[in-house]
C-alpha cells in the first residue's frame, strides 16, 4: 500500500502541472483586459506601471511560471507564517486578484470556513440519508419504497440548484416564513438561540445541494448491493445458518461499498459546482460566489487559482478513493 501510494503521489505531479498549464492558457488566450475598467483620465504611464505590478508586461511562460511558484511555494509559506507567527513570506510576491488589488488566497481563507460548512453539511447530510435508501431499496427491490426512492432520486437528477433553490425559497421563506431567504455570513453563534438562527438559515441551502448527493449516493449503493446479493458467498452464509442481519450488514455491506466509496470521494470536488448556484441563490458569501464574481469581472487570476484548487481536491480524493480500496476490500492488494 505504501508503495502504491508514493507511486501515485509522483503520477499526480505531472497530472496536476498539464491540468494547470491547461487552465493557465485557456484563460491566458481568452479576451479581457484587466485595465478595460480603469478610468479613461489616468495617464498612459500610470496604466503602464499597473500593468507592471499586476505582472502583465511579462512572457507567458515566465508569468506561469510565477503562478505556480505563488501557488505551490509561496502561499504555503504564507500559511505557515499565519500559523506559526514566522516571517519566511515576508516580502515575497503574491497572486493578486485583478479586481481587488489583493491577494487571492487571503480572499479565499476568509470565504472558505462559510463553503465548507454548508458544502461539507450538505454532503454528510446526504450521505447519511443515501446510505439507508440504497441499501433498504435493494433489500426491498421492486416494493413501494423502492419504486418511490426511485422516483424521488430521479427528480434529484433532473432538477438543477438555480430551480430548486428559488422553489424553496419560494415555498418555505416567502409563503410559509419558516426560514430566511439571505444566509447571513456575519452570524455569529454564541448561545443556544443563535445556534437555532445558524441552523435555521442552513436547512434550505444545505437540503439543495444534499438533494443532488442523496440521489446520486443512492442509486450507486442500490445497484452495488443489488449486484453483491445475488452473489455465491451470500448463499453459502445463510446456509451456514448466519443472521440476515449479518449477512446484509456485514458481508453483503462491506462488499458494496466498494464502488460507492469512489462516488463519494470523487462526487466532493464535483459538489463544489452545485455550491456556485447555491450560494448565488442564497447570497452565501463563499468561494463559489468569488469564482462567479470573479469570471464576470474578467479576474483571471482568481479565476485560475480557484479552478485549479478544484482540480487539485479532484486528484486528492481520486487518490483516498484508490487507497480507501484495500481497506475496504481484503482481496485488494496494492503491493
Amino acid at each position: 500500500m505504501l508503495t502504491f501510494t508514493i507511486r501515485r503521489l509522483i503520477l499526480a505531479v505531472p497530472t496536476l502541472l498539464f491540468i494547470s498549464l491547461v487552465i493557465f492558457l485557456l484563460l491566458e488566450l481568452a479576451p479581457g483586459d484587466p485595465m478595460a475598467q480603469v478610468p479613461l483620465t489616468v495617464p498612459p504611464e500610470v496604466k503602464a506601471k499597473m500593468r507592471e505590478a499586476l505582472g502583465l508586461g511579462e512572457p507567458l511562460h515566465v508569468r506561469y511560471w510565477k503562478w505556480l511558484v505563488q501557488f505551490f511555494w509561496i502561499e504555503p509559506q504564507v500559511l505557515f507564517d499565519n500559523m506559526f507567527g514566522t516571517t519566511f513570506a515576508e516580502g515575497k510576491q503574491r497572486i493578486l486578484s485583478w479586481q481587488t488589488r489583493s491577494p487571492v488566497m487571503d480572499m479565499v481563507a476568509q470565504r472558505l470556513p462559510q463553503t465548507l460548512w454548508v458544502v461539507g453539511m450538505s454532503y454528510i447530510v446526504g450521505i447519511l440519508i443515501a446510505l439507508p435508501i440504497g441499501i433498504y431499496s435493494a433489500y426491498r427491490q421492486y416494493s413501494i419504497f423502492d419504486q418511490s426512492g426511485t422516483f424521488i432520486t430521479m427528480i434529484g437528477f433532473s432538477i438543477p440548484p438555480f430551480f430548486t433553490g428559488p422553489l424553496l425559497i419560494m415555498i418555505f421563506a416567502v409563503q410559509l416564513g419558516w426560514f430566511p431567504s439571505v444566509y447571513d455570513t456575519t452570524h455569529v453563534v454564541n448561545d443556544w438561540d443563535s445556534f437555532v438562527v445558524q441552523l435555521r438559515q442552513m436547512i434550505m441551502p444545505v437540503m439543495v445541494l444534499a438533494l443532488q448527493t442523496t440521489a446520486q449516493i443512492s442509486r450507486f449503493m442500490r445497484a452495488s448491493m443489488l449486484d453483491n446479493l445475488n452473489q455465491d458467498y451470500v448463499r453459502t452464509a445463510r446456509a451456514k445458518g448466519l443472521p440476515e442481519k449479518v449477512v446484509v450488514m456485514v458481508h453483503v455491506l462491506r462488499n458494496s461499498m466498494i464502488p460507492v466509496v469512489t462516488a463519494i470521494a470523487l462526487g466532493i470536488p464535483g459538489i463544489f459546482g452545485g455550491a456556485i448556484i447555491t450560494e448565488v441563490v442564497f447570497k452565501v458569501n463563499g468561494i463559489g460566489d468569488q469564482l462567479l464574481n470573479a469570471l464576470f469581472a474578467n479576474d483571471l487570476p482568481s479565476v485560475q487559482t480557484l479552478a485549479f484548487m478544484i482540480a487539485v481536491l479532484i486528484v486528492v480524493f481520486n487518490l483516498i478513493a484508490d487507497i480507501l480500496y484495500g481497506v475496504l476490500d481484503p482481496r485488494i492488494r496494492y503491493d
